[in-house]
Parts: structure tokens; C-alpha cells; sequence
């Protein structure tokens, strides 16, 4: 079944300030940071993450992520995939995500 895809803004158009702002919450922040480990890029549902918050909040963070640019939400009906976006990350900002990856757990860059 194809879904319908809720766009972003396109990658030239990515805005460091809205990336820093959706990346200053850790739940949102640990999903980015989840999505760039995964190499294949491949989609992901919205509860394959282990966020310990509700659904309703869980929705809010991904819209956030969506609408900075750094997600692709596909809408499927009953339920919603994600993918990151890397190529246009890589383009814009390039070595942001390997700079997540560099971050501990709890959120503070190594030292």
C-alpha cells in the first residue's frame, strides 16, 4: 500500500536554527540519533522507537523533526513511517550527523 508523503521543506531551503531547535529535545535527539545509525536508511514506523512518552507527544516531536527537514513521515492511513533524511542532512549540514553520533548517552558530547 503507498502512503502519502508529508513534505518537509526542500533541502536548500533546511534552516540551522529550526535544526537546532528540534534537536535541543532529547526524545527528539535520541530518534535522529537512532535513524542515522541505521546506515540502510530504511523505514521505520512511529512505535518502533522507545520513547518513554505518550502517543500524543511522540506525534508532536516527529511533526517537529518533519517540519525542520530532517524527516520524511509517511502517512499510511492507520498508521505513519519515518525516514531520515540523509542526503539532504549531508548537503546542507554536512558532518551534523556524525556529531550526534559522537553524543553519549544523556545527551553531552564526549570529551
Amino acid at each position: 500500500m503507498a502512503g502519502r508523503n508529508l513534505v518537509g521543506p526542500e533541502a536548500d531551503a533546511l534552516d540551522l536554527g529550526a535544526v537546532f531547535r528540534a534537536l535541543a529535545d532529547e526524545h527528539r535527539r535520541s530518534v535522529l540519533t537512532e535513524l542515522a545509525a541505521d546506515r540502510s536508511d530504511s523505514e521505520r514506523g512511529c512505535n518502533s522507537f522507545d520513547l518513554p512518552i505518550s502517543k500524543q507527544t511522540q506525534t508532536h516531536h516527529f511533526r517537529v523533526l518533519r517540519e525542520a527537514g530532517l524527516i520524511d513521515e509517511i502517512d499510511y492511513g492507520n498508521r505513519k513511517g519515518i525516514r531520515l533524511r540523509r542526503a539532504d542532512i549531508e548537503k546542507r549540514f554536512p558532518g551534523l550527523l556524525t556529531l550526534l553520533g559522537a553524543e553519549s548517552p544523556g545527551g553531552t558530547a564526549p570529551r
